[in-house]
């Protein structure tokens, strides 16, 4: 028989060298003495060495009251700006390393005018333009819709 595998099994049949990494009784190199798991358990009512660890409690002992419900948590303004403070500086440090990564010069044309510039540079310029072109127009858009509720609500 051999001295690793499965015990129920008298032969090896893998047939090639001893694997390692095994745990537990599959181990070579497994040793009672030092893993306690590996020491056969006969656990007797009167011995000793086995501990009862189970606590028992009667029944009118244990609580019957409910813990009341957690309140969920109320946010406030300053952590709204703490959120975005935290965002804000993670943006930030994207476009730094796009900038820095994207330091190929480009000649821009516009009109009349004409530069080099690195492209991140260009590109980030040109998404500052994009967001320009959306917020000018929704903004006054907000403006119109506000004064509209003002004009509305003196009119009650």
């Amino acid at each position: 028989m051999s001295d690793r595998g499965d015990p129920a099994r008298p032969e090896d049949t893998s047939g090639g060298p001893e694997r390692y990494g095994n745990v537990g009784q599959n181990d070579p190199h497994a040793d009672p003495v030092t893993e306690p798991a590996l020491r056969p358990f006969d656990a007797t009512p009167g011995d000793e060495r086995t501990v009862d660890l189970r606590v028992d409690t009667p029944p009118a002992e244990q609580p019957t009251t409910k813990a009341p419900p957690a309140k969920p948590a109320h946010r406030t303004v300053a952590s709204g700006l703490y959120l975005g403070l935290v965002l804000a500086a993670l943006v930030l440090i994207f476009l730094l390393i796009f900038i820095v990564q994207n330091n190929v010069p480009v000649i821009i044309n516009f009109l009349w005018w004409s530069g080099q510039l690195p492209s991140g540079v260009a590109l980030l310029l040109a998404a500052i333009a994009g967001v320009l072109l959306v917020a000018i127009p929704g903004s006054g858009r907000i403006m119109q819709l506000r004064r509209a509720a003002r004009r509305a609500e003196k009119g009650r």
